[in-house]
């Protein structure tokens, strides 16, 4: 990848949008780590020169460190002007795009960074999108060795590395892993800004095109090692967390999957089946949710349902999205814990006939979800994209994390700013 010639190894694009911000404050926080052995020099870009110095301006304030907006660049660009994305792709080595939803507002940004050899992190959960981009843009993107990598938030760096990490750690062939996200709150509860919200109504409201792509796409199957891995119930209790779930609904079982193609197709491995779960709770949390889930389900269905969704996302989201997104006290008492049950067979024991003989339990635990553990998850991939060059796949092109990532030591850079990967437990059968 190109850094020599490039005045920023990193730019940080709708810096002054609401998740913007806090991605902003961890590049910042980034370049005043201790281990930081050379500097790093970064710039955010936007429409407005004055939001942009604002938000710097706040970063400086919260970091300790005043001379912070003189030390950064700021680059003015707009989505609408594809002149101004390419004269910030030519800056960059790594864009940092925060602008959503992806769907409407993520292609442009992909285009100009593919189109200038510009490597290119997004945090988008939308299946739609990320598949898209994979079928349009992949082989340009090889061409001109630009990576461009999707969902590098928490949807779903947790989950596609966390399956990765499982079986890294599991003494034998991993099959199977289904896994259960727990957000964890203080007394003032959750909230998330309703960027995701909207995400999710266009999201379900298009999931005819995604289905279209798919069948259009026309992959072969990935072969299924051992038994089938089974659905669970819409509604099902999880014995070992003491706690009712519910299908986790976000772009991670899409992103695995997709990770596991190119695993078994690229590097030979033994591909993984995965099912993503979210936990509830109680019967109470079961009934809420339930009636949130079909008033969801049926508005998104019409064009006047989805206007209204977006209208009134604290109404019909029960509180947990809003237009403000979350206060720093809520975010501050926030986190979350994905574990993962995986199933397989140890070394010299094969899937035919056989049972699955062992079992291994992982997490992955981190602070607050989307404001906090996403800027970091975020800012280390695109700090693995600089340094670990030979541990990255040959050419470029258009990958999920764990495609990506896999061979690099993106885990333990995250284990070390506090998104923690351990083993729970693991035993043969």
């Amino acid at each position: 990848m190109a850094t020599q010639q490039r005045p920023f190894h990193l730019v940080v694009f709708g810096a002054s949008g609401f998740t913007g911000q806090f991605v902003t404050e961890e590049v910042a926080r980034e370049q005043m780590s201790p281990e930081r052995s050379s500097r790093l020099p970064w710039a955010v870009a936007g429409r407005s020169r004055e939001k942009l110095q604002r938000v710097l301006e706040r970063a400086a304030m919260k970091l300790g460190r005043p001379t912070l907006s003189s030390e950064v660049g700021i680059i003015i660009c707009d989505i609408t002007n594809p002149a101004s994305l390419d004269e910030m792709a030519k800056q960059a080595t790594v864009v940092l795009n925060c602008v959503g939803p992806y769907r409407f507002y993520g292609e442009p940004v992909v285009k100009a960074c593919v189109e200038n050899g510009t490597s290119c992190i997004d945090i988008c959960g939308e299946p739609q999108f990320l598949e898209l981009m994979y079928w349009k843009y992949h082989e340009k993107a090889a061409e001109k060795g630009a990576y461009i990598i999707g969902s590098s938030g928490f949807d779903s760096i947790p989950a596609d590395l966390g399956v990765i990490y499982t079986r890294n750690k599991m003494n034998g062939t991993l099959t199977a892993v289904e896994s259960f996200l727990t957000i964890h709150s203080g007394p003032e509860g959750l909230c998330t800004h309703d960027g995701t919200w909207k995400s999710a109504v266009y999201g379900f409201g298009d999931q005819s095109n995604l289905k279209k792509l798919r069948n259009e796409s026309n992959l072969k199957p990935v072969p299924i090692v051992g038994p089938k891995l089974k659905r669970r119930w819409p509604i099902s209790y999880c014995r070992e967390l003491n706690s009712y779930s519910i299908p986790f609904l976000g772009a991670d079982v899409s992103v695995v999957k997709r990770t596991q193609r190119y695993l078994h197709e690229n590097l030979q491995q033994s591909p993984v089946q995965y099912a993503a779960y979210v936990t509830v709770g109680g019967v109470t949390s079961v009934i809420k949710l339930m009636f949130a889930g079909l008033f969801f389900l049926f508005f998104v269905k019409f064009g006047i349902g989805r206007q209204l969704l977006i209208k009134f996302p604290w109404l019909f989201s029960f509180g947990y999205f809003s237009k403000q997104g979350p206060t720093q006290k809520q975010i501050d008492a926030s986190s979350f814990t994905l574990t993962f049950f995986g199933q397989g067979y140890s070394q010299g024991f094969g899937p035919d006939k056989n049972k699955p003989n062992i079992r291994i339990c992982t997490q992955v635990k981190g602070p607050e979800a989307g404001y906090v553990a996403t800027p970091i998850a975020m800012v280390q991939a695109a700090i693995t994209l600089l340094t670990d060059t030979s541990d990255l796949p040959k050419a470029g092109g258009v990958f999920t994390p764990g495609a990506a990532f896999s061979r690099t030591k993106l885990i333990d850079r995250l284990n070390q700013r506090g998104i923690e990967f351990s083993v729970i437990s693991s035993s043969e059968v």
